[in-house]
């Protein structure tokens, strides 16, 4: 199958930001080729040990132009990885319509493209188990509209494949620009891992949360099960539930610019 994101249109709102990423990793150091190998084909993978980044244009009827992705390092849990991106209206595509979404992948993204027992997830959210992640990331200027998010997929389930549709979807945004803004309406705020968050809530299907970080940062550590624990105090998501997939990107609504991570890593437990 395409590795694709089925997610409907975002509003296009002015306000905050996120960013943050993951990943987990093999305890070697492994050169990789750099962005003179890049990918451009819509859908094109890279595989990083547990991890894989994804050129996902999931929205491609509603976009004109390239995305590219490419690979600079892994070393233990640690990787390094960047895109680009030029990408306008198609004539059916809106200003606030998302195009893309070019994102590192642990875990379930409408399947499982690496081993599964390696990316150690699922997770039951009750567990509580820790998953720390540190992202530092650079945005090239005047990028456009986009955002660099976390987006994490959960199910009711802890045996979900290809077929089985998410319950719920978490997104943690660290930045954004251009006037770019979350699906939904806002429930209300949070402070955590030193940062205030506004969130969001809205359906497409799933619910869909959105933690938007009120200033825009290049560079978190972060525990992502802080973020799942704020919805469960809130009754907006339960415990039952189980944390599939973790993805670290940039959702891009047009322009022409980069996001190049410079060191991202997640681990689990």
């Amino acid at each position: 199958m395409q590795h694709r994101r089925p997610r409907l249109t975002r509003t296009a709102k002015i306000g905050a930001a996120v960013g943050t990423a993951l990943a987990v990793g093999a305890s070697v150091t492994v050169a990789m080729a750099g962005e003179e190998a890049k990918k451009c084909t819509d859908f094109d993978t890279i595989t990083l040990g547990e991890y894989y980044v994804n050129n996902n244009v999931w929205n491609r009827e509603k976009a004109t132009g390239t995305q590219c992705v490419w690979d600079n390092s892994r070393s233990g849990s640690t990787i390094s990885w960047g895109t680009g991106y030029s990408l306008a209206n198609s004539g059916t595509g809106k200003d606030y319509d998302v195009k893309s979404y070019a994102s590192s992948v642990l875990g379930w993204h409408w399947g499982w493209k690496t081993d599964k027992a390696a990316t150690r997830l699922p997770i039951r959210v009750g567990d509580r188990k820790p998953v720390r992640t540190s992202w530092e990331f650079s945005v090239s200027s005047n990028p456009g509209t986009m955002n660099v998010a976390y987006d994490l997929w959960l199910h009711s389930k802890n045996t979900a494949d290809w077929q089985d549709q998410p319950t719920d979807e978490v997104m943690i945004w660290l930045n954004r620009q251009g006037g770019a803004g979350p699906l939904g309406s806002k429930y209300g705020s949070v402070s955590l891992g030193g940062a205030m968050w506004d969130i969001y809530t809205g359906d497409i299907g799933w619910k869909v949360f959105s933690f938007v970080r009120r200033a825009n940062t290049t560079k978190a550590t972060l525990n992502l099960d802080d973020f799942t624990q704020a919805l469960v105090r809130r009754k907006l998501l339960g415990n039952d539930k189980y944390v599939s997939g973790i993805e670290a990107g940039t959702e891009v609504f047009k322009g022409t610019g980069r996001l190049d991570t410079k060191a991202y890593s997640v681990n689990i437990g």
